[in-house]
This record gives C-alpha cells, structure tokens and sequence, in this order.
C-alpha cells in the first residue's frame, strides 16, 4: 500500500516479526485450552474444581503483570519476549505432563502457574513494542496484531480438535506445542524495533515510581476497567466455551473444539477489519457497537436451537470480542514516554478477568450449568460500556 512505502524497512520488518510474536503467544494459549475437556476427563475433576485449577494461570499472570513494565524498562522489550516464551513453553510442557502422563491436579495446576506467569510477561512486551511500531507506521494497526495473536489460537485450537479427534495423547501435543513456543520467538525478536525505540529505560525506582503513578491516573483506570470486561468476554470463551458446547450441547470433544475454533475465527477477522473501522468511526462508537454484538453472541450459544444457530452464536461472540483488548493497549500506549507504566496497569487490571473468571463461571456452572452460566459475560457488558469513553486519544485528529 502507498502509505506503507514510505515507511522505513526496519520498522515493516519489525511490524511482520511483531505479528509473529502475536501468532505464537495465541498458538500457545489455544493449544492448550483446545485440549481442556480431554484434561477434565483425565483428572475427573468438577466445574467448579477446573475453575480453581485454571486459576493458576491467572495467579501466575497477575504476578508478571505488575513488575513487567519495570522488567522491560530495564531489559528491552525483546530479551522480556524471549524469557517469557521459554518459561510459558516449561509451563505448557509441565501442564501437559502432570494431566496426559500422571493425571495429577497438582502437577498440572504448576504448569499452568508456569504458563500464566510467562504469558504475563511475554503479553505485556509484545503490547509495547507493537505500539511502538503502530506509532512509526502512524496509523491503527494494533488490532491486526491481536489478530495475529486470533490467528495463532485459530490454529492452536484447529490441531488440538484434530489432536483430539485423531487420540493423539495430550501430553504429546503440549510438549511438541513447546518446543515451537520456545523456538520460534527467538528466530522473531532480532527484527524487533531496537532498545532506543522502545519506552525510555530509565533506573529501576524511576521506572517502578512511574508505574506507581500510572495507578492513580482516572483515564488509565477507566481503561482498565474497559478491558477487564472484554478480558472476561474473550477468556470465558476461551475457558469456557467448549466444555459448554460439550456439556450444555452434548457435542463430542472434538466438535466443541470447533466450535471454539469458529469464535477464534471470527474475532481474527474482527481484527483484521476493525481497524478500517476504528479509523472511520473512532474508538468509542466501535467499542460500543462491538459489546452489543458480543452480548447477542452470548445469548445465541447460550439459547440457541441447533447446532448452526450455535456456532452462529459463537462467530457473533467472536466477533464482538475482537477489538476489546488490542484498542485498550493502544490507548494505554498513547503517551510513548508512559507507554511501559501504563500498557503494565491495564494489563494487570484487565488480567484480573482471568483470575476471577475461572472460578466465579466455575462457581456457577455448578449451580446452572456450564452453558447458562456463560449469561454472566453479557450481563457485565452493560455497566462497562461507561468507561469506554475513557478510550477515546487524548486528542482527536
């Protein structure tokens, strides 16, 4: 494109190895969560008791989540990448060997810490160099990078339905999984955008004091609060969604899988348009637009009579998840000199959806069932569509 030709190689090479970077975190992330019924079944556990154990994703996120702005401040965006795909690689490995070989809730609950704990740092540095390069480009493209994350998951969640329609063991496809999560973000992060384009790393207390501060700023917490609802919307279906389809459909495992793969594929494409949108219409008025359509997506898996009609429900959802999570990053990223501290905050608040999503469905789905329960996400998208505002550029164009 025109506008792309006069951008300097370096920064489009490192906007397609940040692309990369999305695609394997989200291949990570799905791959596991394609494979959460046959772990279920392994370890005879609850609802109620999966939420708790998928808990420990959450824990170990919202531990990085808060010191990372400060970690890349001090290392660089790239070297936090690396380290946090090889520790979410151990995780997913040790996850898939404590439910596939030991059937040990304990075991798998470590690895899922591990993961969590990876994930949190990796997310956060991807986030920032993303929007340093959608600040280089000068135009919305951080949705496309959280479509690549979509495409990554929407392949995940393909091999892990074919895992699981062909037998092939969970421990096997975790721990191949992992030798690709760790690898491949090492071949990536050379064609990153180097140290001086990232946030300003100044000393550890000037950096930690401006995270401090970024918690007291109205704007950040209202964004925040924007992305913990659209947190829990994406990671209820992503938690959620097929073990409902199972349970509340009576679909078998690998039919479930894609079904969640349908919602991963539509909130891919989401992505991929939602910035044309974005630029036409403005942040606020597509989120507004995007939480009804998630509300109605909800209602139809949750509601709907067949099995067309619920995977209809599911590309809906989908697509009203999209966009979210990636236009909260972007306008926590605003300010690029805040961009660290800021991008840490809202991705702490927002992964609390992820703490407390587990186990407030789990809890539920004991009591109404694991598909009605899902009715939550579209209830708490009406109180949030407030804070969408807060979303909106410090100045318009």
């Amino acid at each position: 494109m025109p506008v792309e030709t006069r951008v300097d190689p370096g920064v489009l090479r490192a906007r397609n190895a940040v692309a990369v970077v999305f695609a394997l975190n989200g291949f990570a992330m799905a791959s596991w969560m394609s494979r959460i019924p046959e772990v279920r079944d392994a370890l005879s556990v609850t609802p109620g008791e999966l939420g708790r154990m998928l808990l420990a994703i959450s824990v170990g996120s919202l531990l990085a989540l808060p010191l990372s702005g400060a970690v890349v401040h001090r290392f660089g965006a790239r070297a936090v990448i690396s380290g946090g795909a090889v520790v979410c690689a151990a995780g997913l490995a040790l996850s898939g060997t404590g439910a596939g070989a030991f059937g040990n809730v304990w075991i798998t609950a470590a690895g899922l810490f591990a993961f969590g704990l990876g994930t949190g740092l990796w997310d956060v540095s991807m986030n920032i160099d993303g929007a340093s390069v959608e600040r280089a480009i000068g135009r919305t493209i951080m949705p496309r990078f959280h479509a690549g994350f979509s495409l990554g998951t929407v392949i995940g969640a393909g091999i892990g339905a074919a895992c699981a329609g062909l037998g092939v063991p969970v421990v096997v496809h975790l721990i191949a999984t992992a030798v690709l999560v760790a690898v491949g973000p090492a071949l990536a992060v050379p064609a990153l955008l180097p140290a001086r384009d990232e946030p300003e790393r100044d000393s550890p207390r000037r950096s930690g004091g401006g995270i401090l501060r970024a918690w007291a700023e109205p704007r950040t917490l209202l964004i925040g609060l924007m992305v913990l609802t659209m947190a829990l919307t994406e990671g209820t279906a992503n938690d959620w969604l097929a073990v409902s389809l199972v349970d509340g459909h009576h679909l078998p495992p690998w039919l479930g899988a894609v079904g969640f793969a349908v919602f991963l594929s539509a909130m891919t494409a989401g992505r991929v348009v939602g910035t044309v949108l974005l630029d036409r219409f403005g942040r606020a008025e597509v989120l507004w637009a995007t939480m009804a359509t998630a509300a109605v997506g909800v209602l139809l898996v949750v509601h709907g009579t067949g099995l067309p009609l619920v995977f209809l429900g599911a590309a809906i959802w989908g697509l009203g998840a999209s966009l979210g999570f990636p236009v909260g990053m972007s306008a926590a990223a605003d300010d690029p000199a805040r961009a660290a501290a800021r991008v840490s905050v809202v991705s702490t608040i927002g992964y609390t959806a992820f703490l407390a999503g587990p186990p407030l469905l789990g809890y539920l789905a004991d009591h109404v069932g694991t598909l009605h329960a899902l009715l939550l996400v579209a209830v708490l998208l009406v109180p949030s569509a407030l804070a969408v505002p807060a979303a909106r550029p410090p100045r318009e164009p």
